[in-house]
């Protein structure tokens, strides 16, 4: 920092000590709307950038470019006090929506209208979040159409109801969702996108209820099962399944019961005019729900996107069968990022696997592990090949001492 920054700082500073409370909001709101619009502007730039590298062979993301731009930030920000930890922290989820909007960008850059996304439950729901936040990176306005059950977000997009379904696969507290792999197996759907949700569990209330009046709590299957921990905590209170969040939210609004409540999003509970009275409640820290993004046709993902493919798989019945499939795909440096079995309907103590491979469908080592792997198994059924969305944060080296 240059010492006419910092005289201008240390200027600003001291002004700000004159001013009363009402004032000094008023000046931290400015700030923040002076942030926000760099962050747009910021954004702007990116979307130029992609335009720039869907012309070239590279990838989209440079770490090392990264890594010495953070570098250069983080002896700025310790002359201006800022705290690297911080920094880092920042930087990283400023990075995290670069990447994702150029990828977004070059698989739908001809998409500017709308998305028709069918989801789990109403307006509201983890579902309808997460779809709003696929359509919003891309740009597009969002039609949504409410579904009852996973079931019938695959019916709708088979039928032609509408172009694209949306579905939880996996927690980080909970784990996989069953289901939704069960389902894969009998639709001739494609995978055609991933993208992850953060999930803060609330205890959702009409105004005016306290902690002490809670009896009932309602709540999807996966939002009971992530928050286990603080609900069996609980004394004397009944924790009742819905089909959805957005429906559990719904019953409370609508109930005149006393001591109801719903286990849903703060985004959420606002559209039903309810008010959180306990925050945080998963069972781990930073719990995310991974959604896969589904339509009739596959996707065509650029090269220079790190991509995701994903499969289902029945070894034979006999000793070392699922060994041998998964040396094949080490022989040909195939990078296992998933390993999830499932009984086989109608063929007691047999499983199916479902596999996700850091791989290009294109690329010539998984085509010839494909051919190997349809050599030695029952059968193989690819659900599709999208782009991959996990951003991993920018490591930087520790300075020498």
């Amino acid at each position: 920092m240059n010492k006419a920054n910092k005289t201008e700082l240390e200027t600003t500073s001291n002004a700000s000590e004159k001013l009363g409370l009402g004032e000094l909001r008023e000046r931290i709101e400015n700030i923040d709307q002076r942030i926000l619009q760099a962050l747009a502007e910021r954004r702007d730039i990116v979307l130029a950038v992609a335009k720039s590298k869907a012309q070239q062979e590279g990838a989209v993301r440079d770490t090392e470019r990264e890594a010495s731009l953070l570098l250069k930030l983080m002896a700025i920000g310790r002359e201006l006090g800022l705290d690297a930890g911080y920094l880092t922290r920042l930087y990283h989820i400023i990075i995290e929506d670069s990447v994702l909007t150029q990828q977004a960008w070059m698989q739908q850059s001809n998409n500017t209208g709308s998305l028709a996304i069918a989801h789990l439950g109403t307006a509201g729901s983890y579902s309808h979040l997460a779809a709003q936040g696929y359509a919003n990176r891309r740009q597009c306005l969002m039609q949504g159409m409410s579904c009852e059950t996973f079931n019938d977000v695959l019916k709708a997009v088979e039928d032609g109801n509408t172009t694209l379904g949306i579905l939880p696969i996996e927690n980080s507290t909970s784990g996989s969702i069953n289901e939704v792999y069960d389902l894969l197996r009998h639709t001739h759907l494609h995978i055609v996108a991933e993208t992850y949700l953060s999930v803060e569990h609330q205890i959702l209330v009409r105004k005016g209820m306290e902690s002490a009046d809670l009896r009932t709590i309602y709540g999807h299957p996966q939002a009971i099962a992530q928050c286990s921990r603080y609900l069996s905590h609980l004394t004397n209170v009944k924790v009742l399944s819905c089909p959805s969040s957005a429906h559990a939210m719904e019953l409370v609004a609508a109930s005149g019961e006393p001591g109801v409540a719903a286990l849903g999003s703060q985004s959420g509970g606002a559209l039903f005019d309810l008010v959180a009275i306990a925050n945080n409640l998963a069972d781990q820290p930073g719990n995310q729900t991974r959604f896969i993004v589904i339509q009739r046709e596959p996707c065509h993902v650029p090269q220079q996107l790190p991509a995701r493919t994903s499969l289902i798989m029945a070894t034979h019945n006999q000793p070392g069968a699922l060994a041998d499939a998964l040396i094949t795909l080490r022989q040909h440096e195939l990078n296992l990022i998933k390993l999830e079995s499932r009984p086989m309907p109608g063929n007691p103590w047999e499983e199916l696997f479902y596999v996700d491979l850091a791989v290009h469908e294109q690329s010539p080592q998984w085509r010839a592990a494909l051919q190997e792997l349809k050599a030695i198994t029952r059968f193989v059924k690819v659900l599709g090949c999208y782009a991959d969305e996990r951003v991993k944060a920018t490591h930087v080296a520790a300075p020498s001492a």
